[in-house]
């Protein structure tokens, strides 16, 4: 656990900007002691690494916010799109630099207008964009539109669930009663959250244990192990209902 003096410099973020970024509900502290000093553990400084990777893809903060609070946001998939979308800056970057110093060769007169050409690069970001955010899912949720104090409550309430499931993390996944839990998890997430069809729910499986924040936020509310028990769970509930 660290203090925002700490964070921030840590990060190399301002003060300021990460006060700014609570204020938001974008990143918020993962405790406030007595005394009214913000805390934050390791979660909450692998949130702020995703929205700096955003920011630095000039992403405006609605959109962080909108793309990494989705409930199927997937960070490693986020993460491969982050880098291609990188590379790709880089590289015309890079172009822009050639350009550049061949006009300071050459002459001011002999301009060449092809390096200024980010049809490509604007074209992989809208698509990455159109696939943050925009799945059925998300259309459904934000058709929904929940209060944050109301998707809050339904947050603690699906951590909640993800505790139980983790006191019974070692009976068989296949039995009834880690079945009917699977149930109880789909009909929760279509009441407070999307439809979670089936399909929607056998990709939650490869999200609850791909070792990412999901991983480690259901281990911390169910014990070491508890995404593992719920994805190998939920994968049996699909292929039964096929």
């Amino acid at each position: 656990m660290m203090n925002i003096g700490e964070l921030s410099a840590l990060s190399h973020v301002s003060v300021r900007t990460l006060r700014h970024y609570d204020k938001l509900g974008l990143l918020k502290p993962t405790q406030v002691t007595e005394a009214g000093y913000r805390q934050y553990d390791e979660t909450a400084l692998q949130r702020l690494h995703t929205i700096l990777l955003f920011r630095e893809l000039e992403f405006p903060l609605a959109d962080v916010a909108r793309i990494i609070d989705a409930p199927d946001f997937d960070p490693v998939d986020a993460l491969d799109r982050q880098i291609t979308l990188l590379t790709m800056r880089r590289e015309h970057i890079n172009n822009l630099i050639l350009m550049a110093k061949g006009m300071k060769l050459k002459g001011l007169k002999n301009m060449d207008f092809s390096a200024f050409d980010a049809r490509k690069l604007d074209d992989y970001a809208a698509q990455a964009k159109a696939a943050w955010g925009k799945t059925d899912a998300w259309k459904d949720y934000e058709s929904r539109g929940n209060t944050r104090e109301q998707n809050k409550a339904s947050g603690d309430a699906l951590m909640a669930l993800f505790a139980d499931f983790g006191k019974r993390r070692d009976i068989d996944p296949a039995c009834d009663e880690a079945q009917a839990m699977v149930k109880q998890l789909q009909d929760f997430i279509t009441a407070n959250f999307y439809t979670c069809t089936t399909p929607v729910l056998r990709s939650l499986a490869d999200i609850y244990d791909g070792g990412g924040d999901f991983t480690r936020n259901i281990d911390k509310a169910g014990g070491q192990g508890t995404a593992a028990f719920i994805a190998k769970a939920i994968r049996l509930f699909c292929e039964r209902s096929k």
